[in-house]
């Protein structure tokens, strides 16, 4: 730490002045360890953010990403917030990035064209990371920024001035780029992008379904049933989570598979009447009344494995309904769906990758069930004394 000193102080000496006290107060080791400001990465992306707001400063260290970008005249700013928080400051100077060493962290370009794009070059020692400012990036697609680092060691980082843009250049070309610099004033933006990092890491955690049996099936009456059409395929064993209480969703399957009746939509569910809850994001539900283009459901499949799929269109249309009721092994509680009474309706068992349809359902079949607490509010599960029937 010592041997750091001299090139902070001749570079940036009010900075190097912060470390020495930070030094003096935490000791060596701790100092090696908390103020190195490693680069945050959450999800193997990589975030920065930019900005001169104090409140989006705390947010964002507060969520983890502890590197910011500063102009090179701004040192004073940088001293300042390295004086109430663990970061890392790096500087805008002469197209890179360089750190309280004066050592280049990053290249930094901004384009303006396609054709900048394509004549852009970096150094070798550049190479590791670039920062790339799209002055007007709905000129200059995502894709086109992918493409052009695609196959290479660099990790690319755009500059994102919305949770918006952000998930664009995260997900363009199913990759996407290595992570985004937020460019923002609001903290708002900061706690939507944390919102869509979160849902990122549900999408690599398993649900833990449970093995129901089949106690009760009864034809009723008409009802006003609900198809979800999602803006993605789903393949035999997925569909959605969807049922009359919150604490045991049925995994309702896709029309993913060919009838004798109708072509296949392996972007529909046909998931039960208005009133049913289904499976969102953040470990929420929702009524499936509520759902509309734009929102999110999680796509499940028979092992557990979810991913985040927007809806595209509701479809409410009044057809008969049949009620399902379901046990778990062991269990005294009972779980029931309505579920329109047709052929392509059925619900996933735990044994083969395609639909029970409800029409040949009988008592004794395996279906499986998303258990969790009972007592919602605003779809958010809350500790409360509930009785559903």
């Amino acid at each position: 730490m010592d041997m750091l000193l001299p090139s902070l102080s001749h570079s940036y000496p009010k900075v190097a002045g912060k470390w020495q006290n930070c030094r003096k107060f935490l000791g060596t080791n701790r100092v090696a360890r908390m103020c190195a400001f490693t680069p945050s990465n959450s999800k193997k992306k990589t975030v920065w953010i930019w900005t001169e707001n104090k409140q989006v400063m705390t947010a964002a260290v507060e969520r983890g990403w502890s590197t910011f970008i500063f102009p090179s005249n701004r040192q004073d700013l940088a001293l300042e917030w390295s004086s109430i928080a663990v970061i890392y400051p790096v500087f805008i100077q002469e197209g890179r990035l360089i750190d309280h060493e004066h050592k280049s962290v990053a290249a930094f370009a901004e384009i303006s064209s396609p054709q900048q794009l394509e004549q852009f070059q970096i150094s070798e020692e550049q190479a590791d990371k670039v920062v790339v400012n799209l002055l007007d990036w709905q000129v200059i697609p995502a894709e086109n920024i992918v493409a052009a680092f695609q196959g290479t060691q660099t990790t690319v980082l755009a500059v994102s001035k919305t949770q918006s843009e952000a998930q664009v250049f995260l997900e363009a070309l199913e990759h996407g780029l290595g992570g985004v610099v937020m460019k923002v004033e609001d903290v708002g933006a900061i706690l939507e992008l944390k919102g869509y990092f979160d849902r990122r890491h549900e999408v690599d955690s398993l649900l833990n379904l449970t093995k129901a049996i089949i106690t009760h099936i009864q034809v009723t009456g008409m009802g006003d049933r609900v198809c979800v059409d999602i803006c993605s395929l789903m393949r035999p064993g997925e569909g959605l989570l969807v049922g009359s209480f919150a604490r045991g969703l049925f995994l309702v399957h896709s029309e993913c598979l060919e009838s004798n009746y109708i072509s296949s939509r392996p972007f529909r569910v046909n998931a039960g009447p208005v009133h049913a809850y289904v499976a969102v994001p953040g470990g929420k539900t929702s009524y499936l009344s509520e759902l509309k283009s734009g929102k999110e459901v999680i796509v499940v499949d028979q092992r557990g494995m979810q991913r985040t799929a927007i809806v595209g269109r509701v479809k409410v249309e009044t057809r008969p309904l049949i009620l399902v009721e379901a046990k778990v092994e062991s269990e005294n509680e009972s779980y029931s769906i309505l579920l329109q009474n047709a052929e392509t309706v059925g619900l996933v068992s735990p044994l083969h990758a395609y639909n029970n349809s409800v029409t040949s359902l009988k008592v004794g079949d395996d279906v499986l069930l998303l258990l969790q607490g009972g007592a919602r509010h605003t779809g958010i599960e809350i500790k409360e004394f509930i009785v559903e029937k």
